[in-house]
């Protein structure tokens, strides 16, 4: 990528001395894949496959593109344009960068469980994909796409396509959030168990893997053997979709350090605090190594979407609120009408640098510093049509953004999860596209 000396100047001003210093992002791409975009199932997976979402409602569903669907009445009640049920399978909820990228350079990136929890998703098939974000024509590609399956009977409990010959997995048995490819294999952090899954480069899987804290099993309201209701802090830790959103390979170690989403419950329901557990598995051995860290959320955070190594020590972690859409056009205060305005607009959205190197008594991850998604400044116009600010900087307003990667020594990827057709952020009345942007930041990447 080349620099522009506008860039440079911009840079050389803006670079504020803070407790934890905010570093300045430029847009320097921007792409993205339309939010309906579907692929068709294996000729080999079950007829239920076809037509997914049809439990999305209170009631079952079998008419295809009838029912629109909408961002919840806590951020509006805003229709997104988009129907279910769909016919095929929703290639939506970008959910996860590989560190590795493919040979011809394509990036590794994870569809989540489908529609947002076990109930609602069996119909969902469980894929990966290639993708090449291509910032000239502004449009992503998708190269192929990997299905997960366990025709060998690995995981550990009733699955269900169980009677079937392919074994596809759904939306109900698993969440994955993260993704690395390690030696031509897959490993796939999820947050229902929360387990680690191993597959081959084809998906089939080769092992699943529970998680250990202090030499106990960890487990959530959505695992397997967890009755509920059940008593939070006692019966289960892991809250409900706060398993491993982010899980980073660190390199020439073959170490997955993986971060819970949320916060860990104590006996009672609260948490334990502000801060995240990171959990370091080594896939050699194929176990928990028994180290963990912490990461400290800043404040008005509330959960992490991603975490990738940048070298061997300092990493990349996304920390978000659970806000949605511009802050300019937040809703008065008491206001009812809110068909044209966000209740609950995005305020925390930023990519930060930890170094795992340096790590204080109590085991927290020390921070360096962030880019602000918030205020990213496109003084190019890189933004695509439709999608630029009237005034002020550019921003990344969405509600789960779970996808960062280092791109080269100056650039970082991001990515968003468009949760469809439950997510906008980006246009009331319209579902979040999976926008991919390139960002320039070179002083975020050698800081140290």
């Amino acid at each position: 990528m080349r620099f522009v000396s506008s860039f440079v100047a911009f840079f050389a001003a803006a670079s504020p001395a803070l407790a934890e210093e905010v570093f300045p992002a430029v847009l320097a791409g921007h792409a993205r894949l339309p939010a309906l975009t579907l692929t068709a199932p294996p000729a080999d997976a079950p007829r239920d496959a076809w037509i997914s979402g049809k439990f999305t409602g209170r009631a079952r569903n079998d008419a295809p593109m009838s029912v629109e669907g909408d961002v919840g009445a806590a951020y509006g009640g805003h229709k997104t344009g988009i129907s279910l049920p769909f016919i095929g399978q929703p290639v939506q909820g970008m959910s996860g960068f590989a560190m590795n990228r493919a040979e011809d350079g394509s990036w590794f990136t994870l569809t989540d469980n489908g529609f947002g929890s076990r109930l609602n998703s069996p119909d969902a098939l469980l894929f990966l994909h290639r993708m090449a974000p291509d910032f000239e024509t502004g449009l992503v590609r998708r190269l192929e796409t990997i299905f997960l399956s366990d025709p060998d009977r690995k995981v550990p409990f009733r699955i269900a396509h169980e009677g079937t010959e392919s074994r596809y997995l759904t939306g109900a048995d698993f969440d994955p959030e993260s993704l690395q490819v390690l030696d031509g294999e897959i490993w796939i952090g999820d947050e229902f168990g929360p387990w680690i899954l191993h597959a081959t480069a084809e998906g089939r899987i080769l092992g699943v893997y529970a998680t250990k804290l202090d030499g106990e099993i960890l487990t959530g309201p959505d695992t397997p053997g967890v009755t509920v209701p059940a008593q939070p802090g006692m019966n289960f830790r892991v809250q409900r979709s706060g398993g491993y959103e982010g899980m980073a390979l660190q390199p020439e170690t073959g170490l997955l350090w993986a971060m819970l989403e949320k916060p860990l419950l104590v006996e009672g329901g609260g948490t334990e605090g502000d801060f995240l557990r990171v959990l370091t598995f080594d896939t050699a051995k194929k176990d928990w190594t028994g180290e963990g860290y912490r990461f400290r959320l800043s404040e008005g955070a509330q959960a992490i979407g991603d975490f990738n190594f940048i070298d061997g020590t300092r990493a990349l972690v996304i920390e978000r609120d659970n806000g949605e859409g511009d802050a300019a056009r937040a809703c008065a205060e008491g206001v009812e009408d809110r068909s044209a305005c966000y209740p609950n607009p995005a305020k925390v959205k930023n990519v930060v640098l930890v170094d795992v190197s340096t790590v204080d008594a109590e085991g927290y991850l020390r921070r360096i510093g962030h880019v602000d998604l918030l205020n990213v400044q496109d003084p190019e116009g890189k933004a695509l049509e439709g999608m630029r600010p009237a005034e002020g900087p550019f921003s990344f307003p969405f509600f789960t953004i779970e996808n960062v990667a280092r791109a080269d020594e100056t650039h970082i990827l991001v990515a968003n999860d468009n949760n469809l057709p439950f997510s906008g952020g980006r246009e009331i009345g319209a579902a979040a596209n999976n926008e991919f942007i390139l960002l320039l930041t070179p002083d975020l990447l050698n800081a140290k």
